[in-house]
């Protein structure tokens, strides 16, 4: 089939050992890609449930799509797929159950994986001391990481060229965080870019495994090359007309820190409200007056949504850091009520550095806030931190005890319910977290459907899950071509199928696309459900039922909880699965081409 190479790498850290294998094409056209295919690698190498995520048995896969590397526009994407060290089931059968985990990243990181002649690598074992991995092409070398591990993301941008001595070289690699097993530890690429979710990094640091650097020459032949041509240009026109464009490239995510704000869906105060008053202190127009320098992209994105900012003056003058933008700016600035611009820059750049995930970084450190605010805990239980809303140094010394696991860092950097079991259970009403896994920056309490998305994503509480099964459906599909969110809508679904079917030759149809992603979707949720996952784990926290918001324009607002369980019954049933337990019948696993899963599942 055009488009892949049907080769996928295999490197096993504890024997030194690299393998090219065969790409079913069975699995390419079933799973596509990135998420998909990633997927579907894990359950082939994880035959039973409860392996350890830290074990050497667990592997860690980026897994580009096919889109990746051609000259698509924001297509670049490329999907680190593993077994997840920070989800548990409500009721575990064991200390190592846990959802698949994935993570999605964009920069350069996956073309050079196609530019090197793969579709995916697969990575298992771990070392006996730490290694980085690099990738020539066909040449594949395991080298000593010594020079390099303790090493922080800034220091690695200037280390890691002459380490390689070479050019052409992509890059992703792990912080202090990953070498010391925080649950949210992220993969780091070019810095201002991260696999950040479902504790990627961690499984990283586990295997030793400091740094991959990836280049090639090669890139896959299309099938219908003059129909992919013409299909490039449409798009590049479409991209150029599209108003969503332009706001991309001035504001980036940022522009949403206003918006979502002034409609009461943002994280504030560990999400107990939903509008930040001194946003735009914080915002993308302060940001841009303030800030910003240099706007950069991912390969061949026309948006340039990424923007480099650069502290000019006072205590956290000369802080170079992308962003904020969204997520960022919500979790380490509202989140925390951390309204100052500069030392919200500030946290951003450490918490790269240090290679932690934003998004459950400022969850953890707002959980903790809030248990201080109540009396639940003391200055001394935080090392003598004196952690109160809004300021930045107590923040910034949070950031770097998690990082090294120091004192009150050590538990933070099990995530949320460790910190719940230390603290008490009158802290779980605002341990705000699903599986396991800490909520992203859009709060639920004016949104039902917002509550569904953070609820049924497998990899525990997703912003980006989708707030119906057909658009968790296709958001799957999307994530296992290599195409960026931002950028689907420009394309829309008739135009992707139209691009991958350019590049495959096979047919695809919307509905193909579909049903390949409710595939995807399925698969993930059987590898949960084996993990012993029921629904009594597609919760929301309590926090949105019971304490209604007090500011902003939607103030009063609140989720009825009759209305989250019939909208939970409507999904399920819809979906195929049992509305007790959420199994998938075997009628819809039957009907997905999914019966390699049905006789292992279980009960």
């Amino acid at each position: 089939m055009k488009g892949y190479y049907g080769v996928i790498l295999e490197v096993d850290l504890t024997q030194g050992k690299v393998e090219k294998k065969e790409l079913p094409e069975e699995d390419a056209l079933k799973f596509v890609g990135g998420r998909g295919l990633g997927t579907k690698i894990v359950w082939d190498h994880l035959k039973k449930p409860y392996i350890d995520p830290l074990s050497p048995e667990n592997p860690l896969i980026f897994a580009a799509g096919p889109f990746s590397g051609y000259p698509f526009p924001s297509a670049s994407r490329v999907t680190v797929v593993t077994k997840s060290p920070m989800t548990s089931p409500v009721k575990p059968p064991a200390k190592t159950a846990s959802t698949i985990g994935y993570s999605n990243m964009g920069g350069f990181f996956g073309p050079a994986i196609r530019f090197a002649g793969y579709d995916a690598i697969v990575i298992t074992g771990r070392a006996s001391s730490p290694v980085y991995l690099v990738i020539d092409g066909d040449k594949v070398d395991i080298r000593d990481a010594g020079r390099i591990w303790s090493k922080k993301a800034s220091e690695l941008e200037e280390l890691l060229p002459l380490e390689l001595k070479g050019e052409g070289f992509e890059t992703c690699y792990i912080g202090p965080a990953g070498e010391n097993l925080v649950r949210y530890a992220a993969i780091i690429h070019t810095v201002g870019r991260a696999a950040g979710r479902a504790g990627v990094g961690c499984v990283m640091g586990s295997k030793r495994l400091k740094a991959i650097a990836v280049r090639g020459k090669k890139l896959p032949p299309v099938a219908n090359h003059k129909e992919y041509l013409k299909i490039l240009e449409e798009l590049r026109k479409k991209f150029a007309s599209s108003p969503s464009t332009a706001r991309w490239r001035r504001y980036g995510t940022a522009y949403a820190l206003l918006s979502s704000s002034d409609r009461g869906t943002q994280a504030v105060k560990n999400y107990r409200e939903g509008t930040f008053l001194e946003i735009d202190r914080i915002g993308g127009v302060a940001a841009e007056e303030e800030l910003w320098v240099r706007d950069t992209a991912c390969y061949a994105c026309p948006l340039g949504c990424k923007k480099i900012g650069v502290v000019r003056t006072g205590r956290y003058a000369g802080t170079i850091a992308e962003g904020p933008e969204y997520e960022t700016g919500t979790m380490l600035g509202a989140n925390l009520l951390v309204s100052n611009l500069d030392g919200l820059m500030r946290e951003i750049a450490d918490v790269d550095d240090y290679g932690l995930d934003q998004i459950s970084t400022g969850n953890v450190i707002g959980f903790l806030m809030e248990a201080y605010d109540k009396g639940l805990i003391d200055k001394a239980f935080l090392d003598g931190i004196d952690l109160r809303w809004g300021d930045v140094e107590a923040v910034l010394s949070m950031i770097k005890k998690i990082a090294y696991r120091e004192g009150v860092g050590d538990i933070a950097a099990d995530g949320l319910n460790p910190l719940v079991e230390k603290i008490g259970e009158k802290t779980a009403e605002f341990a705000i977290q699903v599986k396991g896994h800490p909520l992203a920056a859009w709060n639920v309490h004016t949104r039902l459907t917002q509550g569904l998305c953070y609820a049924t994503a497998n990899r525990g509480a997703c912003h980006l899950n989708g707030h119906s099964a057909r658009s968790q459906d296709f958001n799957a599909f999307i994530d296992s071509t290599g195409i960026c969110r931002f950028a689907s809508g420009i394309y829309s679904r008739e135009g992707i199928s139209k691009a991958l079917s350019a590049i495959t030759g096979e047919a695809w149809t919307i509905e193909d696309c579909r049903k390949t992603g409710e595939r995807i979707f399925n698969l993930e949720k059987c590898f949960n459900y084996r993990e012993g996952f029921r629904r009594e784990d597609d919760e929301i926290p309590e926090r949105f039922f019971t304490e209604p918001l007090t500011i902003g324009p939607r103030k009063g607002a609140v989720i009825k909880r009759d209305q989250f369980k019939e909208l939970l019954d409507k999904y399920y049933r819809e979906r195929g699965w049992d509305v007790k337990t959420t199994k998938p019948s075997p009628a819809k696993l039957r009907a997905l081409g999914l019966d390699f899963i049905i006789k292992g599942l279980g009960d």
